[in-house]
């Protein structure tokens, strides 16, 4: 039987769907997230709105994968595990994010009950679950590195670590030793590869190669971490375990290393120029949005997740006497809520109202965290220079 094949017509349909995301965020006066541009986009080239684009299709499905394991990629670049100043907010961090965690299982069979699913530890895993790749530029570029953003950060990759590695386990138990196995593997590999890399970088031959690289144009070290990034996911397919932990692993390793600063600009002009934007349509068009509104469960759960995420990060701040626009900053979830809905609906864990669900809901989360972030920064601005108070992120004198 043949089996049809991608062409430049199909990619030319993804490439435009995902300009949708940068044409919606243009507007400077109400945040709109870029992915929520290219899931919309995506929803409506898929199947049930124009049938442009085939997500089952094998060639499709296989660039979504490489999207996700890209996507995952930038999500354990973006931790700060090089910050000195992130230490000292640890304990902070961890208290928070514990917290979150412990108060996210009841949260998460509340969210289950209501929308009369068994899905519990799916639910908890997405509830405690952060996202580092979404709050550290929103830091940057707000200008907002005292305590209580370092507290926060911290929180934050402390739950991004976990729930990721939480992932093959909530959506399928009964495979635990499985993708333990498969997990430690795959985290071992990328151990070894880290000491490596790492023992390699002072010699002066590799120093002298990386400058040529850099002179010549040749992106040694993209070529590198994209090598070690498949190999990964190649051990993660063979060993039975996801491409979300290879993608993560290859992540953390680029974030222990502190590469080049090229290096993100280049692995940003391929994960954000292409394949994550790919990923994203992809998703989209697996996604019942329609369906979303016409089951009144699925629309309960998708504002549940957003109200009990709020929730328990408030009673959180809460507890540990911590400002209330902290816990709304960290209620920014995207990369964990992504991966658990392709991996629920690749390994038909998921329906597709589930996945549309938790995807709608953590679109609107990103919503709740700039608007956390939008607090910090206005508290912050008595304390910082006059010239630059005006607009956080704007150089003083500017």
């Amino acid at each position: 039987m043949m089996v049809a094949m991608i062409d430049f017509g199909t990619l030319l349909v993804i490439v435009l769907a995902g300009l949708a995301g940068p044409l919606l965020s243009l507007n400077h006066r109400w945040f709109v997230p870029v992915v929520l541009g290219e899931i919309l986009a995506g929803v409506l080239a898929g199947p049930q709105v124009l049938g442009a684009l085939d997500p089952t299709q094998p060639t499709v499905a296989f660039l979504g994968e490489v999207g996700f394991a890209m996507l995952m990629l930038t999500v354990g670049m973006h931790l700060p595990l090089r910050d000195p100043r992130l230490p000292g907010s640890l304990r902070g961090g961890a208290v928070l994010a514990a917290i979150v965690a412990v108060l996210a299982v009841p949260a998460g069979l509340l969210a289950a009950l209501a929308a009369g699913t068994g899905h519990a530890a799916i639910y908890a895993v997405v509830l405690a679950s952060g996202s580092a790749a979404v709050l550290l530029p929103a830091f940057q570029e707000a200008r907002l590195a005292g305590p209580l953003a370092l507290r926060v950060m911290a929180q934050v990759t402390i739950a991004d670590i976990v729930t990721i590695l939480s992932i093959p386990v909530a959506l399928q138990p009964s495979r635990i030793g499985h993708a333990a196995l498969g997990t430690a593997l795959v985290a071992a590999c990328a151990a070894l590869l880290l000491l490596a890399a790492h023992a390699a970088s002072p010699r002066s031959w590799v120093q002298g190669l990386r400058e040529r690289s850099k002179s010549r144009r040749w992106a040694l070290d993209l070529r590198l971490s994209l090598a070690v990034l498949f190999l990964l996911a190649w051990l993660a397919q063979k060993s039975g375990t996801s491409i979300l932990i290879a993608g993560f692993g290859a992540g953390v390793m680029v974030a222990l290393l502190g590469g080049p600063k090229r290096l993100s600009t280049q692995v940003r002009g391929v994960a954000d120029g292409f394949f994550v934007p790919l990923y994203f349509v992809v998703l989209g068009a697996r996604l019942d949005l329609g369906g979303l509104f016409t089951h009144g469960s699925m629309l309960l759960l998708a504002a549940l997740l957003v109200l009990l995420n709020v929730a328990i990060r408030l009673l959180a701040t809460a507890v540990t006497r911590v400002r209330p626009a902290a816990a709304l900053a960290a209620s920014a979830q995207l990369g964990v809520p992504a991966a658990v809905a392709s991996l629920g609906l690749a390994q038909h864990v998921l329906s597709s109202l589930d996945a549309t669900a938790i995807v709608a809901a953590a679109l609107l989360s990103l919503g709740v965290g700039t608007a956390g972030i939008d607090l910090m920064a206005r508290d912050a601005a008595p304390a910082a220079d006059p010239g630059a108070a005006g607009v956080p992120g704007t150089p003083a004198g500017a």
